[in-house]
């Protein structure tokens, strides 16, 4: 596997599926949100959180059907206004370039540490995938807790790291629908966000 020196890098190439919203200020800046679309192999549609300055989005006319590159890094924040996931999970752009007539494309590398303990489970066809949470720094002291998931034989060795061990990993970003059973016996529908790992390592 090859590992970049940043330790969180993340390109998606897609579709914008809504118009930028304002998501935040901070120090006089302002952030911009919007959902971009992109296809699977499978044809299957991931819808993912772009999160951007105000100077990004200006350049460019970011009107749904647009096609665009985003690159940049997976980031994480604690939702506490009660609307929403708990954890919303974002690419933040460093750059946004138009994209016409190109592939979708998916590809994020990661390094860092399981912050909590893995977890092995089985899907209802019976392979075998394993929840890790893996934090990542990024500048000025801060991390990122990104979830993420891998398959098969590398879920299994997986299953085996401790906390505390550090990880490379590159998959691919994305979304995922899910019914969860509520206290009164009904079911809401939920969307989880997640690196699927088509390659992890434990680095000794």
């Amino acid at each position: 596997m090859y590992i970049l020196e940043n330790s969180n890098h993340a390109l998606l190439r897609g579709r914008v599926a809504a118009p930028p919203e304002l998501s935040h200020q901070t120090r006089q800046e302002r952030f911009f949100r919007f959902p971009l679309r992109v296809r699977r192999l499978s044809g299957t549609e991931d819808i993912l959180n772009i999160l951007a300055r105000e100077r990004l989005i200006r350049e460019l006319d970011l009107q749904p059907g647009t096609q665009i590159q985003a690159e940049g890094e997976i980031r994480t924040f604690n939702n506490k206004s009660g609307v929403g996931p708990k954890l919303v999970v974002s690419l933040f752009a460093r750059s946004l370039s138009p994209a016409e007539a190109s592939e979708d494309e998916n590809r994020v590398v990661l390094t860092g540490t399981l912050c909590k303990p893995t977890l092995l489970r089985e899907t209802p066809l019976g392979r075998s995938v394993c929840d890790l949470m893996l934090a990542v720094n990024r500048s000025y002291g801060r991390s990122d807790y990104l979830p993420c998931i891998c398959w098969g034989s590398s879920a299994k060795e997986a299953a085996e790291w401790s906390v505390g061990t550090v990880v490379t990993l590159s998959g691919r970003f994305q979304s995922r629908d899910y019914r969860k059973l509520l206290p009164d016996g009904s079911y809401t529908e939920k969307t989880a966000y997640e690196i699927s790992a088509m390659e992890v390592e434990r680095i000794e």
